[in-house]
Order: C-alpha cells, then sequence, then structure tokens
C-alpha cells in the first residue's frame, strides 16, 4: 500500500518536483552571484561623506523612470550604493535605480521583470503560470512531495539492522549494474538528504497554503492566530506638520545605524499610508529587521500586530521563527554552510524524481521471470 501511494504521487507530481527543485538550486546563490555580476551595488565609501537626503535621491530616480512614483529608498551598509524600487501591476514593471549615495550619480537602472533571477524566481513560485493559479499548485504539489519523503522513508527502513541491510541502505554500491547503482542514488542521497528536504518543503509551504501557515504560527505561538497583514494607517485629517517628513526620520535613524545594517525608507503614495522604516542588521538576509510605521502627517509613532512590526528583539519565539522562515528556506539562516546545505538537499530532490521514474520503468518493461517448475512442465508436455 505505502509502496503504491509513493509510486503514484511521484509519477503525479515529478515534474513540479524538478522544476521547483532544479530552480531552488539557482536561486540558493543569488545574493552573492549578484554580489559580482553587479559591480554598481557598490561605491567607494568617502571619510565623513555626506549622504543625500531620501528626498533628493527619490528626485534624481524618478528621473530616470519616468511617471512611475519611487516606492522608497534603500540605504545599503557602508560601501554599498542606495537603490530606490520602482513596481506595480497591470502592467506588471519592476525597476531598480542604483544611486551613488554621497553624490546622486546614477550607476544603474535595472529592469527587475527582465532579470534572469526574476525569471528564475517565477518558476519557483509559480511554474510561470499566473499567480493565482500557480501558486497553490507549487504548494499543494510541494505538500505531496512531503507525504513522498515520508513514504520514501517507510520504504527505506530495513526490516532487520543486518551488516548487509545498513549496507543497501546506506551506501552506494557503485561498481554494480547500472539499475542498481540507479536504485541506490534514489534511497541513499534521499535518506541523507531527507531532514533538510522535509525543512525545505514545509517553509516552502507557508508561502502558499494559508490554513498551515496559520497552524505552524498557532502552535508556535501558544495559540495566537497569524494576523492579515496590514500598514497601520496615516490620519490624513491632520495638517501637514512638515515638507519632508521622509527626511527627517532618515535623520533620525541614520545617525545610530551600525554601518553594517541597512536602512529603508518607504515613501507614501496616498494621504491614508504611513511611512515605513525598517533597519535590517543582517544584508543578506531578511529576519533580523526592526520594523517601524509613522504618521506621514505628524511622524507619530504608529502601533501595528504581527510577525512582521516592531523590533526583531522584542518579538516573541513564534514571530521571531515565522521572520526566519524564508532565511531558513534558503540556507541563508546559516550563511554560506546554510546556502550549501540548501543547495545540495535541493539537488537531491531535483534527481528523485528522475531515479524514481527510472526504477519505475524498469520494473514495467522487465520481463515476468517463469518459475522453472513451470518451465519443465512446459518442455514436458
Amino acid at each position: 500500500m505505502v509502496g503504491k501511494l509513493h509510486l503514484w504521487l511521484g509519477l503525479a507530481s515529478g515534474l513540479l518536483v524538478f522544476v521547483v527543485a532544479v530552480t531552488g538550486c539557482i536561486l540558493a546563490f543569488e545574493y552573492e552571484i549578484k554580489s559580482i555580476i553587479r559591480p554598481f551595488q557598490y561605491v567607494e565609501p568617502v571619510a565623513n561623506g555626506v549622504l543625500l537626503p531620501p528626498s533628493r535621491l527619490q528626485a534624481i530616480a524618478e528621473k530616470q523612470v519616468p511617471g512611475k512614483p519611487a516606492k522608497g529608498v534603500n540605504y545599503g551598509e557602508t560601501g554599498h550604493s542606495v537603490n530606490v524600487p520602482f513596481y506595480g501591476a497591470a502592467p506588471d514593471y519592476y525597476y531598480q535605480v542604483y544611486l551613488n549615495p554621497y553624490t546622486g550619480e546614477v550607476l544603474k537602472v535595472v529592469d527587475e521583470e527582465t532579470d534572469f533571477f526574476h525569471f528564475i524566481l517565477h518558476g519557483h513560485y509559480y511554474l510561470w503560470l499566473p499567480e493565482t493559479i500557480g501558486q497553490p499548485v507549487v504548494a499543494y504539489g510541494t505538500l505531496v512531495f512531503t507525504v513522498l519523503l515520508i513514504t520514501g522513508m517507510v520504504l527505506w527502513w530495513p526490516k532487520k539492522w543486518t551488516k548487509s541491510n545498513r549496507d543497501k541502505s546506506f551506501k552506494v554500491k557503485w561498481k554494480a549494474q547500472w539499475r542498481r547503482v540507479n536504485y541506490d542514488l534514489h534511497n541513499v542521497p534521499g535518506f541523507y538528504a531527507l531532514f533538510f528536504s522535509v525543512i525545505l518543503a514545509i517553509t516552502g509551504m507557508i508561502f502558499g497554503i494559508e490554513w498551515l501557515s496559520d497552524s505552524i504560527y498557532r502552535a508556535t505561538t501558544g495559540g495566537k492566530p497569524l494576523p492579515e497583514y496590514q500598514l497601520p494607517v496615516s490620519d490624513s485629517t491632520q495638517a501637514r506638520r512638515f515638507t519632508n517628513p521622509t527626511d527627517l526620520l532618515w535623520q533620525r535613524f541614520i545617525r545610530t545605524k551600525p554601518e553594517t545594517a541597512s536602512l529603508y525608507i518607504s515613501i507614501p503614495e496616498r494621504a491614508s499610508e504611513s511611512i515605513g522604516v525598517s533597519i535590517n542588521y543582517r544584508p543578506g538576509t531578511y529576519y533580523k529587521t526592526d520594523y517601524y510605521s509613522f504618521d506621514q502627517f505628524t511622524l507619530k509613532a504608529l502601533a501595528g500586530e504581527g510577525p512582521y512590526f516592531g523590533a526583531y528583539k522584542n518579538a516573541g519565539f513564534g514571530d521571531k521563527l515565522r521572520r526566519m522562515n524564508y532565511d531558513i528556506h534558503v540556507g541563508a539562516i546559516l550563511s554560506l554552510p546554510g546556502k550549501v546545505l540548501a543547495f545540495f538537499a535541493s539537488l537531491v530532490c531535483a534527481t528523485l524524481p528522475v531515479t524514481g521514474f527510472i526504477i519505475w520503468w524498469g520494473r514495467r518493461k522487465k520481463k515476468p521471470v517463469v518459475p522453472q517448475r513451470r518451465v519443465q512442465k512446459q518442455q514436458v508436455v
């Protein structure tokens, strides 16, 4: 029963698992690869240099993307350029303008919609289908893959822990016939990568299966339901007290920002929007970030709820774990060694549908063995 369930679920989800796993391998080192192929992300630090305020950088960037409003200004750690994002839907667009934070020089305008990694990300999240279709397909396909991992573990488990069975379960017999090598390549690496594969699957499903995401959040917060993500709103009935509120907030936070941290300030488009400020103390990851919101008319600090609000150090265990979810998913939580683990776990996951299909196809083509006694009877007749 377990074998048939494993077989048919594997055949049904094999192609999906292969695509999601291969794209996951590529995305594991996105940050490192971009740091090499995008030299405009860096500038020469200026001793005692004066950084330009958000309003100046916003004005320069908006001239590069006419007719579209800037969403915010992101000041990287010391030695990095500033990037100003522009994005919207119907039709979709996503640009980033990179600027020298000391001079305002435009270093590069990147159309992220045509970027290779953006294309790979859409395949990983949506299989290059419309989001409303692709996201649930990938999410529930990953759920099927999780069941496959569990049933695979049941099938792998030796009935008796003899030396012969241990060798079959933990070692690839490279000198055997290719069918046996393929069988071992399905079982042995699958076992070693099992724990990491389950972690990748669960953290991935949190992005696409609402009931699972809420259940895990409740389990890690003592029963607290996951609130819907909503930004606090500004009180548009108030008179505007400041000409450049984003600059004032920037001045408040830039003074205390560590050199190794990044600072992002959002730019509200509507009167009801608040100004968001986030300080990422570990660029290259997302979890160790403080999130704040302020009324754009009065600069009053606004209260919010959920895992993505407030200082990281003040968050509870469940909220911290939820903030870590993406970084756990890509392995960034453990820096480069974690990304290497995520890469190889994804690589093994990509091979499982291939080796599994070869096993099934070989058994399907294999001629049934006629018992020797029946052969003898046929010869007598």
